[in-house]
């Protein structure tokens, strides 16, 4: 049986579809369309795989907290997912997941599923990132020109206020960036690419000359049910030791309502 995507025609649902195998137990094929610079697939896109998996075993329909080890790179090809339901309760729903290739584990993750459709009280002492609107802002030609072997760059469009000074081999600049980002497909974020988009940023810290190459942990809180059109992004870093640091991205809709936050601990080249 194969996991239904209300919009499998898109490049997204496709190349993370999951096959079941058994109970508990699925298949999946990650492909090159999702390279970074590191030449191996991007670790948002594998996790939306793995979510994939975990959501057809629990029975709440919207993940909200998801909390990520990277134990080793994914590469393209075959992939073995096995779930296990932790807990099923009257609010929430919580299981885990591990990825494997080659008979080795690739990633292993434990999320917390709910329903986003609830309503509760609101307050948010910060706003959305001030952005010009997408078709006023910056397309590096870089992005543009889709680079060779950064297929990400080929699936995400990226839109800035101004030209980011690491493109130019700056490395004074400040580890905090704006920017607007959506599928280049036409696909809308939902509940369950958000998971990986929060992993699609160029890391902040570009923009002091440094090179993010392992992320070790990723942790997302999915905060509301994304409304079509492009996402405000705002991705920082505020500490750096050790040859480790912190990447911080929240995510914003298109009317302003704040949509995903995550925080991962990644290692410099």
């Amino acid at each position: 049986m194969s996991l239904d995507h209300p919009t499998e025609g898109h490049e997204f649902d496709r190349d993370t579809r999951v096959d079941k195998r058994a109970d508990g137990e699925f298949a999946a094929t990650f492909t090159d369309g999702w390279t970074t610079f590191t030449s191996h697939p991007n670790g948002g896109y594998v996790l939306g795989t793995a979510l994939n998996a975990l959501r057809q075993t629990l029975s709440q329909p919207d993940p909200i907290a998801v909390s990520a080890f990277y134990l080793r790179p994914a590469a393209p090809g075959p992939a073995l997912l096995r779930t296990e339901t932790v807990r099923e309760g009257r609010r929430t729903a919580t299981g885990a997941v591990v990825v494997e290739q080659g008979g080795k584990e690739i990633l292993r993750a434990t999320a917390t599923y709910g329903d986003l459709s609830a309503e509760g009280r609101e307050l948010h002492l910060e706003g959305a990132p001030e952005l010009p609107s997408p078709e006023d802002c910056h397309v590096p030609a870089e992005f543009a020109d889709k680079p060779e072997g950064v297929t990400i760059a080929h699936r995400i469009e990226y839109r800035y206020p101004e030209r980011p000074g690491w493109l130019d081999g700056k490395k004074d600049g400040t580890p905090r960036v704006n920017f607007w980002m959506r599928f280049a497909d036409g696909r809308d974020a939902d509940v369950h690419s958000l998971p990986a988009m929060v992993d699609f940023a160029v890391p902040a810290v570009l923009e002091i000359g440094e090179f993010t190459t392992i992320t070790v942990e990723l942790s997302t809180h999915v905060r509301a049910r994304p409304a079509p059109g492009w996402l405000a992004c705002r991705v920082f870093t505020k500490h750096l030791s050790h040859g480790l640091h912190e990447e911080d991205m929240e995510i914003w809709d298109s009317e302003g309502t704040l949509v995903a936050q995550a925080r991962q601990l990644a290692m410099l080249l």
